[in-house]
């Protein structure tokens, strides 16, 4: 039976990870509307990873006698100014569920509930993963700085990491 504490906790992460989900949708979207249609598939494919994320933690909430619940939502941003400003806002949010989950993961430490500490193991991993690949994303883009060329270039890369399979430990979900 999951501790109380543990699934507050849990549910919190569900909200945040079902605004991820939309965050990246409504970047997605953003990115479609401008001319980025890579950067469009790639957000609108992390936006679908991210909603993967949020069922896993229901079911598994679900699963050990808790009852997942949702929560409303804030309204994510909606207007950005470049290309450069939406993977900096992304790297930023990535970030913030790094601390997130981590903190989870201290609570799971401290409440000597080893079973979920064991579960969120997975998601300490997908995060080092997810800041890796925002970072070098974020990498190019500065580089590229204002030229057209080197944007379209990015766009073009963006669309084939969306196209990747997914990982093994997606897939396992």
């Amino acid at each position: 039976m999951i501790k109380k504490t543990i699934e507050t906790a849990l549910n919190e992460q569900v909200k945040r990870e079902e605004f991820s989900s939309r965050l990246y949708l409504a970047m997605a979207s953003w990115c479609e509307a401008n001319g980025y249609p890579g950067a469009a598939a790639f957000l609108y494919r992390q936006s679908d990873e991210e909603r993967m994320h949020q069922l896993k933690i229901v079911h598994y909430i679900n699963d050990r006698g808790g009852y997942a619940t949702l929560m409303p939502l804030p309204a994510p941003e909606l207007n950005y100014h470049n290309l450069k400003e939406v993977f900096e806002q992304v790297m930023e949010h990535e970030r913030y569920i790094t601390s997130s989950i981590n903190d989870i993961y201290e609570l799971t430490l401290n409440e000597k509930d080893y079973t979920t500490g064991n579960f969120l193991q997975w998601y300490i991993n997908e995060q080092i993963e997810e800041e890796s690949s925002m970072s070098k994303i974020l990498d190019k883009i500065r580089l590229v700085g204002d030229d057209k060329a080197g944007m379209f270039h990015i766009d073009k890369e963006l669309e084939a990491m969306s196209a990747a399979p997914v990982s093994s430990a997606t897939a396992a979900e």
